[in-house]
């Protein structure tokens, strides 16, 4: 029960929790039950929704894309957008400094093996001792301030690496940027899923989950255009540009208005309202819509929530919907780091094993891989709301695990193919590497051509199936005062993953090359069963309508129940149909 006081409306959602149908707390208020009587106006229509009372308020809402309120939410939704760029800024930004000559002749770090996996694992060892506190700090002081002070360590952590001369105070450098990135990215999806009215949910997360993309292309071009610079600037300036959107996000909170679910969950009601009203409602206070989320934010949020207790986890493993919440976050924060994709992490590697050898092409294909890869994402995005979660992430990770198989197979012949070659090449007298390079390219063109488009087909079908999802499924998971915890365990899960990819990826590759990619053709496919027995649908509903969900013995089952309601021609909603 809230702490805001007991209402008639918080009795009836645990009177009706108790049955097979959702509760909604203002469903009467919201549309009308009845039994299909009003389906008989002409042009009326039944249609299954996912929760009536939603639905209906939606139709009625009416916000306007172009208002100055509208505008102003996107603003805020970029700002949080541009903290997903900074740590997309970091996927290609390595992949493209380990290639460059003058890099290599400051560090002498190879392309793989140990040196690069402490330089790439180390970030992710800062992100994962950054995380706990950044859920203290976005749950104490709000999610504007977690990402303001998320870009003063990512901006001390890039004048580290870009100063550096010494391996070591690099790997300091990337330990301190990985700091600040897990702050970050615990505030800003909490604070672009808090902010967005339901409808536009999905796309607004799914949006600031792109923000990978924003950084990975610019950093992919400018480590390309850099690799031409004849001294270390080659590699500085990329590092440096790294702090770039920080200073957008820094200079532009200051602007933003604060999460409502913030705002209710921390005593703040008459501002948590009134932003419901300006961003939600087209400043109606009357607002179906409005009067929904006031209604179930003040009865699903408490004042005196685990949000206050900095060190207590225990409702994310200790009750049933906890338990069911953390395997959503523990499936799309382990399945959207480890189905094949950290492999990008060492794309110019990979694109050498299978012919490509020249570094400056394997720059440009690394750009051109961010860019496919963005054009997938940016398409789910844009239907994020109206797709199934739980249908997209089965489908698509079987299909990654197909385009996976591919590219493992067609890799396989072209490693025949250097090892024969290479074999001939030593027989008339080459060294080793010279051997090897005059091998690759010899190697059957079709194969090669196959070989790579089946990795780029992989990471457009990752792309459109994990990357906007894995903004939106945990903080869907997750309600208000668990969600600051939730996401900072899902940022370690994250990169711990990632430590895994990124530490034993370059050892993994240089022992035994293409095959290593089989690994992940098993592991989507254990993935793809998962997401079919255990993932929990949560399109369609409200972040506090959810609750219900997680409470009901099976919520797989309980979140694909659908209700029935009466849509007349002119688009109203005239009526919720009981059995």
């Amino acid at each position: 029960m809230s702490s805001h006081g007991s209402h008639d409306g918080a009795s009836t959602e645990k009177h009706l929790a108790t049955h097979d149908i959702a509760p909604t707390l203002d469903t009467i208020k919201i549309v009308p039950k009845g039994h299909g009587q009003t389906a008989t106006k002409p042009g009326a229509q039944e249609k299954e929704v996912r929760n009536a009372a939603l639905f209906a308020a939606i139709k009625e809402s009416n916000i306007k894309p172009w208002s100055k309120e509208s505008i102003h939410l996107y603003f805020a939704i970029f700002v949080a957008f541009c903290c997903a760029c900074a740590n997309g800024y970091d996927g290609s930004l390595m992949t493209g400094i380990i290639a460059m000559d003058k890099f290599q002749n400051q560090f002498h770090t190879g392309d793989t093996g140990p040196k690069v996996s402490v330089i790439f694992s180390l970030y992710t060892v800062g992100a994962m001792v950054g995380a706990p506190f950044a859920a203290i700090l976005s749950d104490r002081f709000g999610r504007k301030k977690g990402m303001f002070i998320g870009g003063i360590f990512i901006i001390v952590g890039s004048i580290i690496v870009a100063s550096s001369s010494k391996l070591a105070q690099f790997v300091v450098g990337r330990f301190v940027l990985g700091l600040g990135i897990a702050i970050m990215t615990v505030a800003a999806p909490a604070y672009s899923i808090e902010i967005a009215p339901p409808h536009w949910r999905g796309r607004c997360t799914g949006f600031y989950n792109c923000g990978w993309f924003g950084g990975s292309i610019p950093a992919a071009c400018i480590t390309y255009g850099c690799y031409f610079i004849k001294s270390n600037w080659s590699w500085r300036i990329p590092l440096i540009l790294q702090a770039f959107t920080c200073l957008i996000v820094m200079s532009s909170v200051f602007f933003l208005p604060e999460s409502p679910r913030f705002l209710f969950a921390n005593g703040r009601d008459a501002e948590a309202v009134a932003f419901l009203v300006k961003y939600h409602g087209n400043g109606d206070p009357n607002s179906k819509l409005v009067l929904l989320e006031t209604e179930e934010m003040r009865d699903g949020i408490r004042t005196d929530g685990v949000d206050k207790v900095w060190w207590d986890y225990r409702p994310l493993f200790m009750t049933h919907s906890g338990r069911w919440r953390m395997a959503q976050v523990l499936m799309i924060s382990i399945f959207g780091q480890f189905s094949g994709n950290g492999l990008g992490y060492f794309n110019t590697v990979i694109f050498k094993n299978i012919g490509v050898t020249s570094t400056s092409q394997q720059l440009a294909y690394n750009i051109l891989n961010s860019v496919i890869s963005a054009i997938g994402a940016l398409t789910a995005v844009s239907m994020t709301d109206r797709m199934p979660r739980r249908a997209v992430l089965i489908i698509g990770t079987f299909m990654c695990a197909a385009a996976l198989a591919t590219n493992s197979g067609l890799s396989a012949t072209l490693d025949k193919q250097t090892q024969r070659g290479t074999q001939i090449n030593l027989n008339q007298g080459m060294n080793e590497q010279d051997a090897k390079d005059n091998a690759y390219l010899h190697v059957d063109s079709n194969y090669a051509k196959g070989a790579l488009a089946a990795y780029f087909l992989f990471n457009v079908i990752f792309s459109f199936t994990y990357t906007p999802l894995q903004g939106v499924i945990p903080t869907e998971a997750l309600e208000t005062t668990i969600r600051g915890k939730g996401l900072a365990l899902s940022g370690f899960i994250v990169n711990a993953m990632g430590f895994i990819n990124q530490f034993a990826g370059p050892i993994a590759l240089h022992n035994i090359g293409y095959k290593y990619i089989f690994v992940f053709v098993g592991w989507d496919l254990i993935e793809t069963v998962a997401w079919y027995f255990f993932g929990v649908e949560s399109q369609g509903r409200t972040l506090e309508q959810l609750e219900w969900v997680y409470d009901q013995p099976n919520p797989v089952k309980a979140s694909l129940k659908v209700e029935k309601v009466v849509v007349q021609a002119d688009g109203h909603v005239s009526e919720a149909i009981v059995a």
